[in-house]
């Protein structure tokens, strides 16, 4: 399987394509609704996001996380359904620059027609919330915590060999997602038929 390295080399990354499985070693941030939302106001107000949203993956995650003395360690970290970042996707990549988005259940027409030329978006399995946390060496730092709460706040992990990951979305305008969502309809065209 690929292993993607952070910060991420474009030209790697336009390489994936549907189908293809890879994992990622190195840093990665998680952002939600509200993080999403919050990186785009900033930027509209002329100021710098507190990372290079450019060169790290998007993992669209509320992780469960617990405070030691000392640092921060993740209980879960599962992904949340893409779907809800639709209406963000497009403006955050042109604005940042993000490459790669992970979550479940994919995205729409916006987000893929974004990603031409420039990106992926990559499904991780729910409920493997535990399998993703033991990827994650080290909670490197965190953004907005007091404002968004635990779950929406943008957390930084560094991760190794995080995954499995599979490309559902690519920078050559495929997507798995149409691919299923045609066939579900032709069958169930077929059925109306039989019956």
């Amino acid at each position: 399987m690929r292993t993607l390295k952070t910060p991420l080399d474009p030209e790697e990354v336009k390489k994936l394509e549907v189908n293809d499985p890879f994992n990622i070693t190195g840093e990665i941030f998680t952002a939600r609704d509200a993080a999403h939302e919050k990186l785009l106001e900033i930027y509209d107000e002329g100021e710098d996001p507190p990372l290079p949203l450019g060169v790290y993956p998007c993992y669209h995650c509320g992780p469960v996380m617990k405070r030691g003395t000392s640092n921060w360690t993740v209980v879960s970290a599962g992904p949340t359904t893409s779907i809800r970042m639709e209406m963000f996707e497009h403006e955050f990549i042109k604005k940042f620059g993000t490459r790669i988005f992970i979550g479940k259940g994919g995205m729409g027409e916006k987000t893929l027609e974004a990603l031409k030329n420039h990106g992926v978006y990559a499904h991780f399995t729910g409920g493997a919330g535990s399998l993703m946390a033991g990827s994650v060496e080290k909670v490197v730092d965190v953004f907005y915590l007091e404002e968004l709460g635990m779950a929406e706040a943008v957390w930084l992990f560094e991760v190794k060999e995080f995954g499995p990951l599979v490309v559902t979305m690519d920078s050559h305008g495929d997507s798995l997602h149409e691919e299923m969502a045609e066939k579900v309809s032709n069958n169930l065209e077929d059925l109306k038929e039989e019956l």
